[in-house]
């Protein structure tokens, strides 16, 4: 009886934590396709130009990221010690989706908000990719990891603009 009820104890553990599994990483894979169907295009497009810009261009692109991201990040992260990186990063996250859902609604073929759009399409993936979002997609990890190094590229350019 004592041995059957172990194991019934068990199973049941098991299940709770392999659920709790499955339960984030349904999470994540929603995540990904909201980003792939609102973000993905938008920040590809993004950091293609950025690449294909000239020395003198590029700096727009900097200070593009750097103000989305100023806008996304959540002006409580700093005074609030309980938020962890992960939390931050998804709040930033969810942040520039929402701003991009909204300008996306907005009048259509106007090139600078456009490119606003896509810089914010751009934080937000870069966000994702710091939250850990994109391990169950591995091609969009390595949009994220170029989303991740324009941002850190901005924030080194603005600072060293500001000194």
């Amino acid at each position: 009886m004592l041995r059957q009820r172990s194991a019934q104890l068990r199973g049941h553990w098991s299940g709770t934590v392999f659920g709790c599994f499955r339960s984030e990483q349904r999470e994540r894979r929603r995540k990904v396709t909201l980003d792939r169907k609102h973000l993905e295009a938008r920040s590809r497009l993004f950091i293609k130009n950025f690449l294909n810009a000239d020395q003198t261009r590029k700096a727009q692109f900097y200070r593009a990221v750097e103000a989305a991201n100023e806008q996304c990040y959540p002006a409580d992260a700093l005074l609030s010690p309980e938020l962890n990186d992960a939390q931050i990063a998804e709040a930033t996250s969810t942040a520039a989706m929402k701003i991009v859902l909204e300008r996306s609604a907005l009048e259509k073929n106007d090139r600078i908000a456009d490119f606003v759009t896509d810089a914010f399409a751009t934080v937000g993936i870069a966000y994702h990719r710091a939250a850990g979002v994109y391990t169950v997609d591995k091609e969009m990890e390595k949009l994220g990891t170029a989303a991740v190094h324009l941002l850190t590229m901005a924030n080194s350019y603005i600072s060293a603009q500001k000194k």
